[in-house]
């Protein structure tokens, strides 16, 4: 029997979230100006919130909060008074979190609403699931790259007072999310606190073809979305889009609710198709929602940023830019000149309306900047119909009539772990991790990733002495094998294990008692209060996110109450995704527009993406150890023969810091 899940549309400004509420969404998702995971966005005060929230609950709808990013040592009291004064002042219905230590935190600021586990934190098996509970957690956003039957496998794991949410609309990123460092290993802009600048959508050249190879299409769902009618523990559709405008906001999420509520009707189908045609995002793909019909979700010679292409730009003799667009346009549409890694790329104002095949001149940014090329491609971006901007005006007014919300301060100080101190005697350990285990003596201590399909090149042998290292991210198709070759590992006598995601616990289960686990450096770890909640969990050691700039990863260990480790040399990955387009082949190098040259190589389901040098922290190591570090780690990934090593110096943020 068809259930009714809830319509959750996305807001980045005050229009956007009043478009939502007048496209009939149940529910409502943004962010303030602090732990956001779309900083980009305008975002809300506190104050501005508040109203907006009491008007959304005075027509019944929901208000949930993002604080979805990670949080770097010393900002647990700045997260926990914004927690306090979200649960004072806004009372939203509930906050958004990746990090457990801003869970944590939000629970000790008071707040007693719900909390849900965004994608970032990358909840991607069935087993995964059974730990919500215990951490307070009671709803999870699924992973985009989850196929329907995945979804299901999910949906049969759920305990009960657990719910799950699943995309149906909107960008996608090329990298799994929370598996991505891209963005910051290029420069400290790191998409896990907010601050992507979407390197991957940038033109890459292989074997002297240029192509946006890495750049996704939106999702939609469209019509499919009716399987996930059958799923009652997908409560909630959820809409991307918090950078996106209220025209966007509006059709995308009229779309959707037209699904929900006449799945059956072909003239409602045809209606909401017809929406998603006018919410002006990119070529829009299935992905892999179908198993059966996956779709490659990369045009690598289409367009990579949203909008409906209106005409190209013309120059007068007189050096005047104009567009004769193939629609009309209204004053007050926004109008973006070619891509935003294009020189002269910008957004212009409509200021007045303009017939189709009419002729607009524009007026460009001021001095200084490069100047646009004749040729180049237009899109319409956003819009102001008269009838949305009625529908907006319409409930501005009934926002003008509620109060504005005094501000309040907040008191609030976290209480955080007792440190961990190592006892005398115990010294740091020197561990290399590699895929494959060299037959004959290795230099310190030997780890292995584990996988689930070459089981042939396990050191099965020397299984007690081994850390036995899980992937970053375990599907629901393939946890069973998982589970199968962690049972043959612990029957050889394996104990130490390293886990790259906290819910991995869930593959363990009764036989933690038997191991020594550590959180592997792909749980991305950075605070002391998530770092307690692993404590919490059975992990006996942590290794540090090596994204933290040096000054925090140096203050970790007096604060940290498990032992820490740390990686300091070899390959770490831009990114790990589940797709690649058939045009990129393993170990071919792949040039970006400045130069940068990275690689593919896949392993299992996943393709990981490494630059061609190295993370090397080796320089470091001495004063890590005098710092607290008890594992220092090395990764012994294989540099293919195609390509060619650079010598880089990479020291990730140590110096530059994490934004």
């Amino acid at each position: 029997m068809n259930h009714i899940p809830e319509i959750l549309a996305p807001a980045g400004d005050a229009n956007s979230f009043l478009a939502a509420l007048a496209a009939g969404a149940d529910a409502v998702y943004c962010g303030l100006k602090h732990f956001s995971a779309r900083m980009q966005a305008e975002n809300f005060s506190i104050q501005e919130l508040a109203r907006l929230t009491t008007l959304a609950h005075n027509m019944g709808r929901k208000v949930y909060v993002a604080m979805n990013t990670l949080a770097k040592p010393g900002e647990e009291a700045k997260a926990g008074r914004l927690a306090d004064r979200l649960a004072k002042v806004v009372k939203p219905d509930a906050i958004i979190a990746q990090d457990l230590g801003v869970a944590a935190v939000i629970r000790q600021a008071g707040y007693t609403g719900e909390i849900h586990l965004s994608t970032l934190a990358n909840v991607s098996s069935p087993t995964a699931l059974s730990l919500m509970p215990s951490l307070g957690i009671s709803r999870v956003v699924l992973p985009r790259e989850l196929n329907v039957d995945e979804m299901r496998l999910m949906a049969e794991a759920c305990p009960e007072g657990v719910d799950l949410e699943a995309f149906v609309h909107g960008a996608l990123c090329h990298n799994v999310s929370g598996r991505c460092w891209w963005s910051s290993f290029l420069g400290g802009k790191s998409g896990l606190r907010g601050r992507c600048v979407q390197p991957c959508r940038r033109v890459f050249t292989r074997k002297g073809q240029p192509g946006r190879y890495f750049s996704c299409q939106d999702l939609s769902l469209d019509v499919l979305a009716k399987a996930l009618l059958t799923i009652p523990q997908v409560k909630a559709w959820k809409i991307e889009g918090r950078k996106k405008g209220p025209h966007y906001v509006f059709y995308a999420t009229t779309a959707y609710k037209v699904l929900r509520d006449s799945p059956d009707d072909p003239q409602a189908k045809k209606a909401a198709l017809s929406y998603i045609e006018q919410a002006l995002g990119r070529p829009t793909t299935h992905y892999g929602f179908l198993p059966q019909k996956s779709r490659d979700p990369v045009d690598s010679q289409a367009q990579t940023g949203s909008g409906k292409l209106v005409g190209r730009l013309t120059m007068s003799e007189a050096r005047k830019y104009f567009v004769n667009p193939r629609q009309p346009l209204l004053a007050g549409d926004l109008l973006r000149l070619g891509y935003e890694d294009e020189a002269g790329h910008q957004v212009v104002r409509v200021t007045r309306s303009i017939p189709k095949g009419g002729r607009y001149d524009l007026t460009l940014a001021g001095k200084g900047r490069e100047r646009p090329r004749a040729g180049m491609n237009v899109f319409l971006i956003d819009r102001r119909e008269p009838d949305l901007v009625r529908r907006i005006n319409a409930l501005e007014a009934e926002l003008s009539r509620i109060p504005e919300v005094d501000s309040v301060e907040s008191s609030f100080e976290p209480t955080f772990p007792k440190p961990y101190r190592a006892p005398r005697g115990v010294r740091a350990e020197s561990i290399h991790i590699w895929r494959q285990p060299p037959k004959g003596p290795a230099k310190g201590t030997a780890g292995v990733w584990v996988s689930a399909t070459k089981t042939q090149h396990l050191p099965l042998g020397r299984a007690a002495s081994t850390w036995w290292w899980l992937p970053p991210v375990v599907w629901p198709n393939e946890e069973k094998d998982f589970l199968d070759i962690l049972e043959i590992i612990l029957k050889r006598g394996g104990k130490r294990f390293v886990l790259n995601a906290p819910w991995q616990t869930g593959l363990i289960g009764r036989k933690r008692r038997e191991m020594e686990l550590w959180a592997g450096p792909f749980c991305n770890v950075s605070n002391p209060l998530a770092l307690s909640k692993l404590k919490d969990m059975g992990f006996d050691g942590a290794v540090v996110s090596p994204e933290l700039s040096g000054e925090d990863i140096m203050r970790l260990p007096k604060m940290s109450p498990l032992p820490l480790g740390i990686v300091t040399h070899g390959l770490w990955p831009l990114g790990i995704s589940r797709t690649m387009t058939p045009e990129v082949k393993s170990c071919e190098p792949i040039s970006s527009p400045k130069g940068e040259v990275c690689f593919v190589t896949r392993y299992g389901q996943n393709f990981w993406i490494y630059p061609n040098w190295e993370l090397d922290l080796s320089e470091k190591e001495e004063n890590l150890t005098k710092a607290g570090y008890l594992h220092i780690i090395h990764m012994r990934e294989p540099l293919p023969k195609t390509i060619e090593r650079k010598e880089r110096g990479c020291v990730f943020n140590w110096e530059i810091g994490v934004l």
